[in-house]
């Protein structure tokens, strides 16, 4: 049995378990450790749900079902963060989720794929377009940054203006990075979203039940928005009895509950020699967190009233820098093996550290 097929099946005890400690008041502590632990093999369904119903779906649908839900999970929680008015925790988790996909996905997946093939090798312009996506998502969020901490003169709404204004220009650039994938350079990620899951044990053609796994991606997304109240309601008592910062709680914690399911993803085909498909899993997930998620709590949080806007604090700014920066060197030439793959890891254990005695 796989490793995904053991953490979606086991851990779900605790959804349980944790509904039990929220209601019964259990303390803070139980209920936080319980409830991450149930989101994470409900993430896994959520993801196994959307790469199924893309199989039948075909390449060109199921591609869009792989971006906009590919990281539902983290979406999902850092969207009830928001609601909390938890501001600085969610906008840590963004730059923790793009951290951790580019330098913790991707230097297992090279990690574990090279100590199994000496070399790997992926299409070098796919690493490139994600590069340079990712250099424009580093920028966005180093400007409004600037802006603000180098002038005491501005104001609280000319930041808020300015956020909004990149945010609709990174919504727009990721419809642009989504048409270019799907229709007018396709060839250049010619993945098959069957290797997702691949053929049968017995060879056969894989020919997912569509109505099955609609259901499976409604409930467990519904599962994930329920665990993820009960999550979010105690993440600052809990943390801050840890001796963990809002900032570390987001760049660390809330990346590592909610990206679990993207991890295994990408670790398992790179396992497979498919280490095309497992740069294709970290990147886009970087990206669409960047492009897509960043901006979408922007107008979300001022459509409910929870205005957040994209100055983040510098170190967060540095660190992304250092990701895409590193990710990009390390994944230019199309090849990998697992000495890059420990550099990456390494990389961000530093950065995790640094997060941690700030």
């Amino acid at each position: 049995m796989s490793i995904k097929k053991v953490l979606s099946i086991g851990l779900l005890i605790f959804v349980p378990i944790s509904i039990a400690a929220e209601y019964l008041e259990w303390g803070t502590m139980t209920v936080f450790v319980t409830s991450a632990l149930a989101i994470v093999p409900l993430a896994v369904w959520l993801s196994t749900a959307t790469e199924e119903v893309a199989v039948v779906t075909g390449p060109s649908v199921g591609g869009l079902l792989n971006a906009v839900f590919g990281n539902a999970t983290e979406l999902i929680i850092a969207l009830v963060a928001l609601k909390a008015g938890l501001i600085d925790i969610v906008k840590a988790s963004i730059t923790g989720s793009i951290i951790s996909n580019l330098l913790l996905a991707m230097g297992l997946s090279m990690f574990f794929g090279g100590l199994r093939y000496k070399e790997q090798e992926f299409k070098p312009i796919v690493a490139r377009v994600n590069g340079s996506s990712m250099t424009l998502a580093a920028i966005a969020i180093l400007l409004p940054t600037m802006a603000f901490y180098t002038s005491g003169k501005v104001e609280t709404l000319a930041i808020e203006e300015l956020s909004i204004t990149v945010a609709v220009v990174l919504i727009a650039v990721y419809v642009m990075t989504l048409i270019f994938s799907l229709k007018t350079h396709s060839y250049l990620y010619d993945v098959s979203l069957m290797e997702l899951e691949g053929l049968g044990e017995n060879g056969s053609e894989h020919k997912p039940n569509l109505w099955l796994w609609l259901g499976v991606l409604l409930a467990s997304t519904v599962a994930v928005a329920f665990e993820s109240e009960i999550f979010v309601g105690v993440v600052e008592e809990a943390t801050k009895g840890l001796g963990f910062t809002p900032l570390f709680t987001g760049v660390i914690i809330l990346p590592l509950v909610g990206g679990v399911a993207e991890y295994v993803t990408a670790v398992g085909v790179a396992v497979k020699n498919n280490m095309e498909l497992s740069v294709s899993v970290a990147m886009g997930s970087s990206l669409l967190v960047a492009l897509l998620m960043a901006p979408m709590l922007v107008l979300v949080g001022l459509a409910i009233g929870q205005p957040m806007d994209l100055s983040f604090n510098p170190f967060e700014v540095v660190a992304v820098a250092v990701a895409v920066i590193v990710a990009n060197l390390i994944s230019l030439d199309g090849r990998s093996n697992w000495l890059e793959g420990v550099l990456l890891l390494a990389t961000y254990v530093i950065l995790g550290a640094a997060f941690y005695f700030q």
